[in-house]
């Protein structure tokens, strides 16, 4: 039992430490190559985020235990509103941006329902996954197409800076190393983590819903956290959402197209309506404090609360199993 902890511990750790490497090896690369910085934003650093989750995602899936991956993209999106936006505005009242209102929120909501119905029949095959990317290539369209160089920012100053700053040279290092980084912390959480499962007798999505989905959220929410007690947090909503779009149209179809993946029910009837419940009460939020214009600490220990009455129902099922 010792070393699957071992393996899951310094999994995480690296997996952190190489997303943030990989992401801005890609991101510089791109920047020499002319891409501009708003589709830098919009593309490698917003998809970068998911990077832990998207390699996960293909690893376990390699290696027999798709329904790990699929816990791992609803449990991120759990752990994003519940923790990370929940702990950020305990921290500090978060600002809330009008246009997430209008466009982002929605959008989310609309991913959230179409995840759903792919998985409606219990299975992820070729069809939803590509499916799922359509509708990854019509929300970066949106998302592009209402954006501008004038808007606000995507990423903060401090990545901003260390992406123009950096050499060709030492771009395609880190990319180069980032990606090898991936690749090994992700083969070693996910065996970690199936080991895991194995000896206390729980699923490989429970596990995928709890250890590796907090584990890859923890980039979300050391950035956000971190922010808040800087005061320029108000990017954190935005990140969230960007990263819960990515997550369910970028890293629930790598399982399907790799192999045919028999969904467990509870991945349907408990874990998919909770996600749903959490993004409208996102939602809901958002419409209540908009006199505001803050989400605060209130707003805040309720998404806590309800993340940890989730995280509570799973120990007491999983027990009961």
């Amino acid at each position: 039992m010792i070393y699957p902890l071992i393996a899951v511990a310094i999994g995480l750790v690296v997996l952190v430490w190489s997303a943030d490497k990989f992401v801005l090896g890609a991101a510089a690369t791109a920047r020499r190559l002319g891409m501009s910085p708003l589709l830098v934003g919009l593309t490698i650093v917003s998809i970068g985020t998911s990077a832990p989750e998207l390699f996960v995602s293909a690893v376990a899936t390699l290696d027999g235990v798709g329904n790990l991956a699929i816990g791992n993209a609803i449990g991120s999106n759990i752990a994003n509103i519940g923790l990370v936006l929940g702990i950020t505005a305990l921290v500090a009242p978060i600002p809330l941006k009008k246009k997430l209102l209008r466009k982002e929120l929605p959008l989310l909501l609309l991913v959230s329902i179409l995840a759903g119905l792919t998985l409606a029949n219990l299975t992820l095959g070729l069809v939803d996954s590509l499916l799922l990317l359509a509708g990854l290539v019509v929300a970066m369209y949106i998302m592009f197409q209402e954006s501008d160089d004038a808007g606000e920012p995507l990423v903060d100053d401090e990545e901003a800076e260390a992406i123009e700053s950096i050499s060709t040279n030492m771009a395609i290092f880190w990319l180069v190393i980032g990606l090898i980084a991936l690749m090994a912390s992700s083969k070693a959480l996910v065996w970690g983590a199936s080991e895991i499962a194995l000896s206390f007798g729980v699923s490989d999505l429970v596990i995928g819903l709890t250890i590796v989905a907090i584990g890859t959220s923890l980039p979300e929410l050391a950035a956000s956290v971190a922010s808040a007690l800087k005061g320029h947090h108000d990017i954190a909503i935005g990140n969230v959402i960007g990263s819960n779009i990515f997550n369910l149209l970028a890293v629930m179809p790598v399982p399907g197209l790799i192999a045919r993946v028999a969904v467990e029910p509870d991945a349907l009837y408990r874990d998919l309506p909770v996600m749903l419940v959490l993004t409208f009460a996102l939602l809901v939020l958002f419409v209540v404090n908009r006199r505001s214009g803050v989400m605060g600490r209130l707003s805040g220990m309720a998404l806590l609360v309800g993340y940890l009455a989730y995280m509570g129902s799973l120990f007491v099922t999983s027990a009961n199993g």
